[in-house]
């Protein structure tokens, strides 16, 4: 959400940074800010824009003014609404799944058919209200472990400096995507933060 920020995942190695086009969302940009970090990033840094449910109307809005290589859908979208973003994009799409125990991962195949990749995030309870995702919340990790799910995947949920060795070992993850855990306050990336997860 800063050009800083861009810049210090870019300078750490970061393979994606993204773009949380959500209102609710403390992390949330505009289109039009999005749009002046992403022509920031430099070749190879794939720029992924965050959707939670969108229309079709927003989606096309914001790709006429952003950027963007991959989509990420962070809400309730079913796989044949998956398949109705595809062909409205033209774009690879990384599809989040919560998870809080092993009955979560039991539907995971019609995703793995309509995206190019998951996200496995953790549920939060029914107790605690939250946002879609960056709730500093993680699940068991081990229950990915070995686990074929037809498709690349990235771990996320709960992920900061100091657990992240113990999460890729537990789950074997090949690829994570944070964001509280390199947060100096809610919704406010911190370059040190990003330097020191990567």
């Amino acid at each position: 959400n800063s050009a800083a920020a861009l810049a210090a995942a870019a300078a750490g190695g970061a393979d994606f940074v993204g773009f949380v086009f959500y209102p609710p969302s403390p992390r949330a940009v505009t289109p039009a800010q999005a749009a002046a970090l992403a022509v920031r990033a430099p070749a190879g840094l794939g720029r992924v824009g965050l959707f939670v449910d969108a229309d079709d109307r927003t989606i096309a809005d914001t790709l006429e003014a952003v950027p963007l290589d991959l989509l990420q859908l962070h809400g309730n979208e079913t796989p044949q609404r998956l398949a109705q973003i595809h062909r409205l994009s033209g774009l690879p799409l990384i599809k989040v799944l919560k998870i809080a125990g092993s009955a979560d991962l039991d539907g995971v195949a019609p995703y793995a058919a309509a995206a190019d990749w998951l996200l496995f995030d953790a549920k939060a309870p029914k107790s605690k209200p939250s946002l879609p995702g960056g709730n500093a919340l993680s699940f068991d990790w081990r229950l990915l472990a070995d686990r074929d799910v037809g498709r690349p995947w990235f771990l996320s949920g709960g992920l900061d400096v100091d657990n992240l060795a113990q999460a890729v070992a537990l789950s074997g993850a090949r690829a994570v995507d944070v964001s509280s855990g390199v947060e100096s306050r809610r919704g406010l990336k911190s370059p040190a933060r990003i330097e020191e997860f990567l």
